[in-house]
């Protein structure tokens, strides 16, 4: 079994920046050369994370709701009192999201569904410059 090691980096402007990245991966998978296995997306950050959705602007919408409602910035979190920086929900949120995806590729394609696609969420609480960590696994 090979391993193929790659990364993305995005330029984000936090607060719950969505960006999609499917095309991104599928090219990462397309020049590893290999034809069946899965690829890993890793995001080394804690307030930031990875997921699919249907990446249309209502379920875009929809999604940053949603954070806004179970997790909101208005209150107060014992990580601002700790380090000052007012993202205490950033983290929250992440933690909800988790830092990783695996998808399955056979015959060099992804195995996402019709309407499935990547995004990748920077919930910090400004803009960062972020690498994200590719590995593809297969044959």
């Amino acid at each position: 079994m090979a391993v193929v090691s790659a990364s993305i980096a995005l330029s984000t402007m936090g607060n719950s920046d969505i960006r999609e990245i499917t095309d991104q991966v599928a090219k990462l998978v397309s020049a590893s050369g290999l034809h069946h296995g899965i690829v890993t997306v890793f995001c080394p950050s804690s307030t930031s994370g990875v997921t699919t959705i249907e990446y249309e602007p209502g379920c875009v919408a929809d999604l940053r709701r949603m954070f806004d409602e179970i997790v909101p910035s208005d209150r107060p979190y014992q990580h601002d009192q700790t380090w000052g920086d007012a993202n205490g929900y950033s983290h929250m949120r992440a933690a909800l999201l988790k830092a990783s995806l695996t998808i399955p590729f056979v015959n060099g394609n992804l195995t996402l569904g019709t309407w499935q696609q990547i995004i990748y969420i920077d919930f910090d609480n400004r803009p960062r410059q972020r690498e994200l960590v590719v590995q593809i696994m297969g044959e």
